[in-house]
């Protein structure tokens, strides 16, 4: 009778157990949604695209990639990813071009928020349409000094990368454009093949199918050295206008991110599925044949780099007066 007793006891106590605390949900355990805060079609957009479907296959759920636009540096996307719960079921399809959003009036809480995965980046080059009559730089600029406000600049939103390096081209050459944001790269290309826009500046990643097309024609690259773009040189901006040495280069780092006080055991399987679709053919092809140039970070790595670049571009946006915030309201360092 004790036997039984006792051995009822132990059944009771175990129930009660199992009750009191269910299995953990094993992650993931169904679709996760990619929150885009950038248009269809432009670098941000096509390089998650990728990396998700090879992110998919390893964690056998599917990810949906949606494009929330809107706002200054993708603050609408970013308030709606910030919004969701921190499970780790919703990610934030970012560029660096959003770590101006605090400054400019959008997203208040900053990049302090996320830990970032860095897919990799691609520079930037000021392109013309090829109908227009400016073939090198040097002759773009003598006709913007002598027309300020007069050439129409495209480049996606205000606050982005693109429109970071329009200023700063301006700022170290003294010329005035009159600059058309867009939601895209995508946007700002399109704008100028139907010529809304005269000058375009985006990535050559983001160019590339159009300058072999002879779409656009490239007239500078916004770095310090020539590129080689399949056997023709773009010429260094640097070498005919030194004074963009005070402003740039600045770069680019595409990728995607995750709610900071999100569990880690769910980063750390989002970091490890990450890394496989890194290596895979379709992300090196794609890097290979786009120039794109594959980071593959994660971790406190990317997070500095993202402290930085909000450092770095939200003290440029003031110094160039074209920031609404001072930097040092949010606790921005210089």
């Amino acid at each position: 009778m004790k036997k039984f007793y006792a051995l009822s006891m132990i059944l009771i106590v175990v129930a009660a157990l199992a009750f009191a605390a269910p299995t953990a949900e094993v992650f993931p355990s169904r679709d996760i949604n990619n929150i885009l805060v950038w248009g269809a079609g432009g670098g941000t957009d096509l390089a998650n695209r990728l990396v998700m479907a090879e992110m998919a296959k390893q964690l056998k759920v599917n990810i949906n990639v949606n494009n929330v636009t809107g706002g200054v540096s993708g603050s609408v996307g970013l308030y709606e990813a910030y919004g969701k719960p921190a499970d780790g079921y919703t990610l934030a399809g970012v560029s660096e071009s959003c770590v101006t959003a605090a400054v400019q009036g959008g997203f208040s809480h900053g990049m302090k928020v996320w830990d970032f995965f860095i897919i990799g980046g691609s520079p930037d080059l000021v392109s013309v349409t090829p109908n227009s009559p400016y073939r090198t730089l040097d002759e773009l600029i003598s006709a913007a000094k002598a027309n300020p406000k007069g050439i129409r600049a495209g480049a996606s939103a205000a606050g982005s990368i693109h429109h970071l390096n329009l200023l700063a081209l301006e700022k170290g050459t003294g010329v005035s454009f009159n600059f058309i944001p867009y939601d895209s790269s995508a946007g700002s290309q399109n704008a100028a093949m139907t010529g809304e826009v005269t000058v375009v500046i985006t990535s050559v990643q983001e160019q590339s199918e159009l300058l072999k097309a002879g779409k656009l024609r490239p007239l500078a690259m916004l770095t310090p050295d020539d590129f080689d773009f399949r056997g023709t040189v773009i010429p260094s901006s640097f070498k005919t206008h030194p004074g963009l040495s005070q402003y740039l280069p600045l770069e680019q780092q595409i990728g995607f991110a995750i709610r900071k006080d999100a569990p880690e055991n769910v980063k750390q399987v989002l970091w490890d599925a990450f890394k496989v679709a890194m290596q895979s053919d379709p992300v090196k092809k794609y890097g290979d044949e786009m120039y794109f140039q594959l980071k593959g970070l994660v971790g406190k790595e990317a997070n500095d780099i993202f402290d930085n670049l909000e450092s770095v571009f939200s003290w440029t946006l003031w110094d160039l007066g074209a920031a609404k915030l001072n930097p040092s309201s949010f606790g921005i360092p210089r």
